[in-house]
């Protein structure tokens, strides 16, 4: 079955970076666009962004844009999510799942197509 891992979260101060990683098994990873999805404390779930399959096309939430870089590395099947720049509002645990666009990537995860989560923290 579709298992995905999330890892590299932590506590930064704000301006600070992190890189997450999705580690992915159970599916052909290469196939799939993927997406990065948060949740912060007390509200709901928020598209962060999204990469093709290829890793050619990616796209982003206007909150995160020109912030944050999503890649992937099918030979490892491996998302990553290099977050520059931090900010308090940034604070959420940060899921991955399959689908590119924001509907379709929610819709994934609502299936419960998503990992343990990272936490993020951002304050100083």
């Amino acid at each position: 079955q579709v298992q995905l891992v999330e890892s590299g979260g932590g506590l930064v101060q704000p301006g600070g970076s992190l890189r997450l990683s999705c580690v992915a098994s159970g599916f052909y990873f290469p196939s799939w666009p993927m997406s990065w999805i948060r949740q912060a404390p007390g509200k709901g779930l928020e598209w962060v962004s999204g990469v093709g399959s290829s890793g050619r096309s990616t796209d982003y939430a206007e909150s995160v844009k020109g912030r944050f870089t999503i890649s992937r590395d099918n030979t490892k099947k491996t998302m990553y999510l290099q977050m520059d720049n931090l900010k308090p509002e940034d604070t959420a645990v940060y899921y991955c799942t399959q689908g590119y666009a924001e509907e379709r990537a929610l819709q994934m995860i609502g299936n419960g197509v998503r990992g343990q989560g990272t936490q993020v923290t951002v304050s100083s």
